[in-house]
């Protein structure tokens, strides 16, 4: 049997475990008075495997149909809000068809033009689906620890925020070690492809969701990250959810003004990309930020 995918068929085999699908019939005929699962000294499936063989019933593997696939759930925390936000580790597969954006992969086909540069050396590429976007925001609202945007933070090993702004950290809700794999796993190939001879070490100390409204946080004044690139996700859209917003890079006298849901952009940190976020005229705006190998 190729468990690759690389030649499909029906095979009899000795032994199966985990999952099976059995006739009920079977099992009231030639295995109903047989001790299917105990045997000193076997364990369980060895046993029921035996006991199949021993009554001349076959047993077959197939892989011409998809059947779905197993879900690792010790780790599952039912007690969370979204606990499938935190499987990037168990169950990495339906956290990427659940939580990457359906055009993530187009990033790395050269001819499809996915990824955009509004402005020099500041990349804009897919990067989140709108369920994560949706329960990310909803996971941080649930949580309702919102800094107050001053100067004073003692979630900080200075207590002192240079450029403060009304956020959660992700390791406030414990996700700080799901989101630095999705760093590794999604985002350092994409800084490479797009800053070749750079290579991240998808190192982070902050990692935050920032809401902007018109009565608390607008805007942010201009500065420079303290990383070496920052990426910068929207999690929500502008002219339904809020009005105003997007971000201006000075140096380059350039802005973005329509941010699209899901999609990253990626700049330099230090140095070159002196920039300021754009004031919140109505409703709520939220972006994933973060300063990557500090």
């Amino acid at each position: 049997m190729c468990v690759f995918g690389l030649f499909s068929g029906l095979w009899n085999v000795p032994y199966i475990t985990q999952v099976y699908l059995i006739k009920g019939s079977v099992l009231r005929s030639k295995l109903a008075q047989v001790n299917l699962f105990m045997d000193d000294g076997m364990d369980p499936d060895m046993v029921f495997c035996r006991s199949f063989r021993d009554q001349g019933v076959f047993m077959f593997v197939s892989n011409r149909d998809d059947f779905g696939r197993l879900v690792a759930s010790s780790n599952f925390n039912t007690s969370r809000l979204y606990p499938d936000l935190w499987q990037i580790f168990d169950n990495p597969v339906d956290w990427r068809e659940k939580y990457v954006h359906e055009n993530y992969s187009k990033i790395f086909e050269d001819e499809t033009g996915v990824v955009e540069q509004p402005c020099p050396d500041v990349y804009w590429f897919p990067a989140f689906s709108d369920k994560m976007c949706d329960q990310l925001v909803e996971t941080m609202e649930a949580h309702g620890e919102w800094s107050g945007g001053s100067h004073k933070d003692e979630r900080l090993a200075g207590g002192y925020e240079n450029v403060p702004t009304v956020d959660i950290h992700m390791n406030q809700i414990g996700f700080e070690k799901e989101w630095l794999k999705f760093l590794k796993e999604y985002i350092v190939p994409v800084t490479e492809k797009l800053y070749p001879g750079y290579y991240p070490k998808a190192h982070a100390i902050m990692n935050f969701v920032v809401r902007y409204r018109p009565d608390e946080q607008p805007s942010l004044r201009p500065h420079h990250d303290s990383s070496t690139f920052t990426i910068n996700i929207a999690l929500n859209r502008k002219g339904i959810d809020y009005e105003g917003g997007g971000c201006r890079f000075l140096r380059y006298n350039c802005k973005v003004e329509s941010p699209r849901k899901g999609w990253s952009f990626m700049h330099p940190g230090r140095l070159t990309h002196y920039h300021e976020g754009l004031p919140t005229t109505r409703g709520t705006r939220y972006i994933m930020v973060s300063f990557v190998d500090p």
